[in-house]
């Protein structure tokens, strides 16, 4: 709370600074005409306090507006009734007008004009020479007259313009607002449409595979004979498309509820993969740290994606090795396999590439995916764990 309470006041003594310093220059105005006019009359200890109050009551005038006002009408009418400085004297209570009317108070700003514009007026006629023409009088009461009718229209006017400015703020982030929601609504139905067209169709696939590879697993031991290893890895990479496709469908139902896959299963990934008849080898250098959301999916999906290529596109036997690296900037996946290409040519940026690429430009990282020279295939994506692009 002390730290608070200082932070505030700080802050209250910078919005001030600015009021202080015009207090001051207004008050050094007062003192030297009052030395350098013929008219004035000699300055006494009482006449510097009353400059002294009147600029530090223009320093407080954005908090106190109206308190700070009455405070210098009154010690400058008092100065002038005293000194005789003349229209020098209206100056800091023309501004303390214009500040009271720009921070809304408009009848203390009418108000204190008008009673100082009569003690003023009082006091010209009561020490009026009987040779001083009135005609002088009447031209200096227009002339302040016009200045603090001036000086309220202005506040009024300023006052009015930061409202109109504070309404169209308000108005653009409330346009703002709208247009987020209509995003997040039509992203939410394209979502839902997305989850309806994979549910009909390619759960209803996935199914009849991993319906027809565990009868003909039953099949195989009923008569006897053990299941061959292919169709073992078929039921349980259907088996595991199911989970993976309903997770899937429920991030895209309830993003928020969701049981997201990351880093922790990569685990899963290898078994599976051996299960295909690929050896696969998991090795992670660094401690291993929490990671953000959209990181660690993107890591599995980019193991998962070149486990599955290593399957499809390796001829002969392969093997596969899996590196996780940690660093405070940095997470770095990586799969290797040294199986020979089922042909020999170029990398082709298929789907799955392009995917993988996607998902690793999309958070700020790089990607390698590239044929060594030994035959086999390298694939290394790179995610920076500070200011993701």
């Amino acid at each position: 709370m002390p730290i608070r309470r200082c932070a505030s006041y700080s802050s209250h003594m910078r919005s001030d600074l600015p009021y202080a310093l015009g207090g001051a220059a207004l008050g050094a105005l007062l003192l030297g005409n009052a030395v350098l006019s013929p008219d004035a009359a000699p300055l006494s200890v009482i006449d510097v306090a009353l400059v002294l109050v009147m600029a530090a009551a223009l320093a407080l005038c954005r908090r106190y507006p109206v308190v700070a006002l009455g405070v210098v009408a009154g010690t400058m009418l008092a100065f002038h009734v005293r000194v005789h400085a003349g229209v020098a004297a209206s100056f800091p209570v023309l501004a303390a007008v214009y500040l009271a009317a720009w921070r809304g108070r408009r009848l203390a700003a009418g108000v204190t004009s008008v009673l100082f514009l009569a003690g003023f007026l009082v006091r010209d006629i009561a020490t009026a020479p009987d040779g001083r023409p009135a005609q002088l009088l009447v031209e200096r009461t227009s002339l302040l007259l016009g200045w603090f009718v001036a000086a309220n229209v202005a506040g009024l006017v300023a006052r009015q313009h930061r409202a109109y400015l504070e309404q169209a703020e308000q108005r653009a982030l409330e346009a703002e607002r709208t247009r987020e929601q209509v995003a997040l609504r039509r992203a939410g139905e394209e979502r839902l449409r997305i989850a309806r067209d994979l549910h009909d169709s390619l759960t209803h696939n996935i199914s009849v595979i991993k319906v027809q590879a565990g009868i003909a697993v039953h099949l195989n031991r009923k008569n006897g004979e053990e299941p061959s290893p292919a169709l073992m890895a078929i039921q349980e990479a259907s088996g595991a498309a199911m989970r993976e496709l309903r997770a899937t469908l429920a991030v895209l139902r309830s993003p928020e509820d969701a049981d997201r896959v990351g880093l922790s299963r990569v685990d899963e990934l290898a078994e599976r993969t051996r299960a295909a008849g690929v050896p696969v080898e998991i090795t992670f250098s660094g401690p291993p740290m929490p990671l953000p959301v959209e990181v660690d999916q993107a890591g599995y999906r980019i193991v998962q994606e070149a486990l599955t290529n290593v399957t499809r596109h390796a001829a002969g036997p392969a093997n596969a090795w899996v590196h996780v690296g940690y660093s405070p900037t940095e997470l770095t996946v990586a799969v290797t396999d040294d199986g020979k290409p089922a042909a020999e040519t170029a990398v082709a940026p298929g789907i799955g590439l392009s995917g993988m690429r996607e998902r690793v430009t999309g958070l700020g990282g790089t990607l390698h995916a590239a044929h060594d020279e030994d035959g086999g295939f390298t694939v290394r994506a790179a995610f920076p764990l500070r200011d993701p692009a």
